[in-house]
């Protein structure tokens, strides 16, 4: 019993057989989870509150690479935690395989009100360009998006 208690001690001291979990990355029902969050806030406080927390990069609702944007129905972007593409039309801007696809977040938005999304984006954790799927859910004229990386 003592060369056990030695041997677990060894290992709790050198580290070995003894790691913190990862955190988890975050999922397509974490997507899903944080845009109807931010659903369910628009409908308490309104579109301009949520707006300005988005903006503010608020933790509620920017998590690292998953986070809350919002678009109107047109496509010009209303709220997104980078905030220089507030304004901004990228309908026309593709991906790295050349896929409009901003178009499709936009035509789900008018259309179903509800659905995802697939592309590649740059990740703002690691700064390559992945694999993406992206959540739209149309709240009266905008549509929240929130998206996680494939891996």
């Amino acid at each position: 019993m003592l060369i056990k208690a030695g041997v677990l001690l060894a290992c709790f001291w050198s580290g070995a057989g003894w790691s913190a979990p990862a955190a988890a990355e975050p999922d397509e029902k974490d997507a899903v989870a944080l845009v109807e969050k931010g659903a369910r806030f628009m409908k308490l406080r309104g579109k301009e509150e949520m707006i300005r927390l988005i903006n503010a990069r608020d933790p509620e609702y920017n998590r690292g690479s998953l986070y809350v944007a919002m678009r109107d129905l047109a496509g010009i972007t209303v709220a997104h935690p980078t905030t220089a593409l507030i304004g901004k039309d990228l309908r026309d801007v593709p991906d790295a395989d050349g896929k409009l696809f901003r178009h499709e977040m936009i035509a789900i938005a008018n259309g179903p009100g509800r659905g995802w999304v697939d592309y590649k984006f740059k990740n703002p954790v690691n700064g390559k360009v992945e694999a993406k799927t992206t959540y739209v859910l149309r709240i009266g004229d905008v549509a929240l998006e929130a998206g996680v990386y494939k891996h």
